[in-house]
């Protein structure tokens, strides 16, 4: 009877864990499924919302913990299935696994052949073939000292001693190779991890690198690589149209941090056909004050796609010596004002205690969608097919857009939520409607978001600059990862080639290690060999 009661309850058990398994598996699925149909949409429609990026991040952090979740029950269910004869064992159904990348090396493991048949014994074998399976593993990271030997020589005739001249180091007297401090410096500015946490992790590879002399290769080259600063600086202002920004970052105070800004001016053809690569520029101070975009932009006198920040205004003065810059507003924020007095999912979640939606706020969103998809369309174009197009489809929807806003306006009163979006927008309405008149402005200024996205996200690491100039290198370093980025070019790879060839590089050849160059010389050594 215990015997009896124990296999009955064993087997209760393997059910249980099987039904756990297939009901962790069908969520892991379905959370699959979901996020493949919105990023199926995102393609196919492009964003519906403001928070749709974020929503997928959720999605796929979701999606992660409901695969382990699902492992971690299947094997549950696996090892009580194997206490039983009755309950079957439950398998997840996998995707195929796609293979390994060809340029991985290979280290074939062969594990030795029995000698005779283990049947009837016979020694007379002979091979039919083999059955290989890939293992993906990975080596971690060496490290290793590079000796450079120089040979020293007298002359029998004049008794000179010769001797080559010491390889270059960024510091003086320095000891890091290239790659090395392209790994500091794409670990600080590119993944956002400090130098303490950086120390810590080399010590636990047995390596003595300690915050101070980390800090010493970041100054140092920091001030080697100013000359491309310099470089991506000139080419960035040379633009016809910029795209313009601003966040804020902690900078050490006194007792506390006081609240500093990165600036950003982002130069990108791209979406009107331009040959000019894409670059990011990015500067730091300590306030908000107007001096700053004044003193960034002295000589630009192109478009500037901004926000409605009131410190750009004396840039747009026609009286300005170098002549006025040309603004031009982002739909995608005003769109967003509206979108959240008609956020219907939104209100789902607040419950009884959401406010009403606006139906207005509703149908502005919708005009204002009709114009976005009209821009995807003609992304890419050149600058006189997509001014055509923006003629044609466009300025319809726009004049129509504001006789229905001041329609709307003139009916509301100064207390209704939505009057606020619709007086920023009808206050402003010339540098909105602008897009109209040339083909080479976009609708938004999410290209000066993104490029701030990682300031965004790397102050929940480091917390804090630590000093002005501390955020000065940031937003210097920041540059040339931004840019690198963009020219869809490794940051980690390009840093360490130039600080291993900048030192030989002459100052009138130094364009050659830009990004966009540096890019074509790698094309060119990989078709070569």
């Amino acid at each position: 009877m215990i015997l009896a009661e124990r296999a009955a309850r064993m087997e209760a058990e393997a059910v249980a864990a099987r039904a756990q398994a297939v009901n962790s598996s069908t969520e892991a699925l379905i959370a699959y499924l979901k996020l493949e149909i919105e990023k199926l949409r995102r393609e196919l429609y492009g964003s519906r919302s403001e928070r749709k990026e974020r929503l997928l991040a959720q999605m796929e952090l979701q999606l992660e913990d409901l695969e382990a979740a699902a492992t971690e029950d299947e094997l549950t269910a696996e090892k009580a299935a194997a206490q039983t004869q009755s309950v079957k064992s439950f398998e997840r159904k996998r995707p195929s696994r796609k293979p390994f990348p060809e340029h991985l090396p290979r280290e074939r493991v062969v594990i030795a052949a029995p000698e005779s048949c283990p049947c009837c014994g016979s020694a007379k074998l002979s091979k039919l073939g083999e059955d290989v399976t890939e293992t993906l593993e990975v080596i971690p990271r060496q490290w290793k000292v590079i000796q450079t030997v120089r040979e020293k020589f007298s002359c029998r005739e004049c008794e000179k001693i010769t001797q080559p001249p010491a390889p270059f180091h960024v510091t003086p007297r320095g000891f890091a190779g290239p790659n090395l401090l392209a790994m500091i410096l794409f670990e600080k500015f590119g993944q956002h991890q400090p130098l303490n946490r950086q120390s810590e992790r080399y010590a636990r590879e047995g390596i003595d690198l300690s915050v101070s002399t980390l800090a010493d290769q970041v100054g140092a080259c920091t001030l080697v690589l100013q000359p491309l600063h310099a470089l991506i600086e000139t080419h960035v202002l040379a633009a016809e149209r910029l795209h313009g920004d601003d966040t804020t970052v902690p900078i050490l105070a006194k007792g506390k941090t006081a609240t500093g800004y990165i600036w950003t001016y982002v130069r990108d053809d791209r979406p009107f056909g331009g040959t000019s690569p894409p670059a990011a520029l990015y500067y730091a101070s300590r306030d908000r004050r107007q001096d700053h975009p004044e003193r960034h932009l002295q000589d630009f006198t192109g478009i500037l796609q901004a926000d409605a920040y009131s410190g750009y205004n004396t840039l747009y003065d026609p009286s300005r010596a170098q002549g006025p810059i040309t603004p031009a507003l982002c739909w995608a924020h005003a769109r967003r004002q509206f979108f959240e007095l008609a956020d219907i999912a939104a209100n789902a979640r607040r419950g009884k205690k959401a406010p009403a939606i606006s139906p207005v706020a509703l149908e502005a969103v919708k005009r204002i969608d009709a114009l976005f998809d009209i821009e995807r369309d003609i992304n890419g174009l050149t600058e006189e097919q997509r001014l055509a197009v923006r003629q044609e489809r466009s300025a319809p929807l726009l004049m129509k857009l504001e006789e229905w806003l001041r329609e709307e306006r003139s009916r509301l009163s100064r207390s209704a939520s939505v009057a606020k979006p619709i007086d920023y927008m009808l206050r402003r309405w010339g540098r909105f409607a602008r897009f109209i008149e040339d083909g080479r402005i976009c609708l938004t200024n999410n290209a000066a978001e993104r490029a701030l996205r990682g300031f965004a996200l790397g102050r929940k690491s480091w917390l804090f600059a630590g000093s002005e100039r501390g955020a000065a290198r940031a937003a210097a370093m920041a540059t040339l990862i931004m840019t690198a980025k963009l020219n869809d070019v490794d940051p980690q790879a390009w840093l360490a080639d130039v600080l291993a060839r900048i030192a030989d590089t002459p100052q009138n050849r130094l364009h050659e290690l830009l990004p966009w160059n540096w890019q074509s010389r790698q094309i060119l050594m990989a078709s070569a060999a």
